[in-house]
C-alpha cells in the first residue's frame, strides 16, 4: 500500500525543505565571514531524505544523526534561532554553545544528536530501541548515517542485536556517494548497501533519496513494521550533496568534476517537489514567493539572534562534563 501525505503535510514538507536549504546557505555565508568556526557540514542537496523521514514519524519518535545534522534537527521542529546560535558557539544554542555544528541536541523534540564519531550514534539508537521495548512503549527510533559508516563494526553489531532482540529501530543510510572524498566504489565491495541487511535476516529497502515522497513512503512502511512488530529495517537512500564534505572542502574538489555536480543538480529535490505541488495546484508562483519571503525573514532572524546572544560564561566550562 502506497503511503501518501495529506495536503497540509505536503505543504509542511515543502516549507521545511526550503527552510533547511536557506538556513544552510546562510550558514555557509556566516562561516565565510568567520562567525562560525570549527567543522561545519551542510545538508544542501539531501533535504528530501531528512524531511521525508521526519514527515513519516510521530513527534514522540526518536531521531539520531551523524555530524551533517542541521537539516535533521530543523525537520524535527527545533526553532532555527537556538540552532544558529549553537553554530555561533553562543550560550543560547541548543547545546549551550559547547557542541557546535556537529553536536546539535534537543531532548524535547526527541532529537538525540548530532554525533561526530563515524557510526557512534548507531549503537546509541539501538540502545534506545531496547529501552522502548523494555518499557513496552510504541515509539520508534530512526538513526541516520552516511555510507562510510556501514563498514564500521558498530554498524554490524547493532544490526545483529536489533534483529536478534526485535527492536523498533530504522537504520537509514544517507548514501551521498562520497565518504569525505572517497567514491563508494573505491570503499565498498558491493554497490547496493541495503544488501548488508541480508546477513541479519532484516527487512531492507533502497529508495531515491532525491524524491521526497518516495522517502516518505518507504519510511512509513518501515515505521509501521517497527511500531507494530518491533522489527528493524535497513534503508539505503541514494542522495547527493551539492556542496563539499564540509566547509573546508571546496565545492568542486579533485574527487569529482563540476560537470558531475551540475548534472546532479538537475535532480534537485526541492525543485522536483515544487513542480509536483504546482501540478497538484497546492502551490502557485505567488505562494512560492510568499513562502520564500517568510523563510528568508526567519533565517535572518536566527542570524540576528545568534549575533546578539552572549558567549558561554567562562565558569560554564566545568558544567555538563561527565569526568
Amino acid at each position: 500500500m502506497k503511503h501518501t501525505p495529506d495536503n497540509d503535510k505536503l505543504l509542511w514538507m515543502y516549507r521545511m525543505m526550503l527552510l533547511i536549504r536557506r538556513f544552510e546557505e546562510r550558514s555557509a555565508q556566516m562561516y565565510g565571514m568567520q562567525k562560525i568556526g570549527g567543522f561545519c557540514h551542510l545538508y544542501i542537496g539531501q533535504e528530501a531524505v531528512g524531511v521525508g523521514t521526519v514527515a513519516a514519524m510521530r513527534e514522540d519518535d526518536y531521531l539520531l544523526s551523524a555530524y551533517r545534522d542541521h537539516g535533521h534537527i530543523l525537520a524535527k521542529g527545533t526553532d532555527p534561532n537556538p540552532v544558529m546560535a549553537e553554530l555561533f558557539g553562543k550560550e543560547t544554542g541548543v547545546s549551550k554553545g559547547k557542541g557546535g555544528s556537529m553536536h546539535l541536541f534537543d531532548v524535547e523534540k526527541r532529537f538525540l544528536g548530532g554525533h561526530g564519531i563515524v557510526a557512534g550514534q548507531i549503537p546509541l539508537a539501538t540502545g534506545i530501541g531496547f529501552a522502548i521495548k523494555y518499557q513496552e512503549l510504541d515509539q520508534v527510533v530512526v538513526v541516520s548515517f552516511g555510507e562510510g559508516a556501514v563498514h564500521q563494526g558498530a554498524f554490524h553489531e547493532s544490526l545483529n542485536l536489533a534483529k536478534l532482540w526485535k527492536l523498533p529501530v530504522i537504520y537509514l543510510i544517507e548514501n551521498n556517494r562520497y565518504g569525505m572524498g572517497t567514491p563508494l566504489e573505491r570503499a565498498s565491495a558491493v554497490w547496493d548497501l541495503s544488501q548488508k541487511a541480508c546477513s541479519y535476516d532484516m527487512a531492507r529497502a533502497t529508495v531515491d533519496g532525491m524524491d521526497t515522497l518516495a522517502v516518505y513512503d518507504i519510511m512509513s512502511e518501515a515505521i509501521e513494521r517497527a511500531r507494530a512488530d518491533k522489527e528493524p529495517t535497513l534503508i539505503e537512500a541514494r542522495t547527493y550533496r551539492f556542496r563539499g564534505h564540509s566547509m573546508s572542502d571546496p565545492v568542486h574538489s579533485h574527487y569529482r568534476t563540476k560537470e558531475e555536480v551540475e548534472e546532479q543538480k538537475k535532480s534537485d529535490p526541492i525543485v522536483r517537489f515544487q513542480e509536483l505541488l504546482l501540478q497538484k495546484k497546492l502551490l502557485t508562483k505567488e505562494k512560492i514567493k510568499e513562502i520564500e519571503s517568510e523563510i528568508k525573514k526567519e533565517v535572518m532572524e536566527s542570524v540576528e539572534f545568534a549575533e546578539k546572544s552572549p558567549l558561554p560564561a567562562l565558569e560554564s566550562r566545568f558544567k555538563d562534563v561527565y569526568a
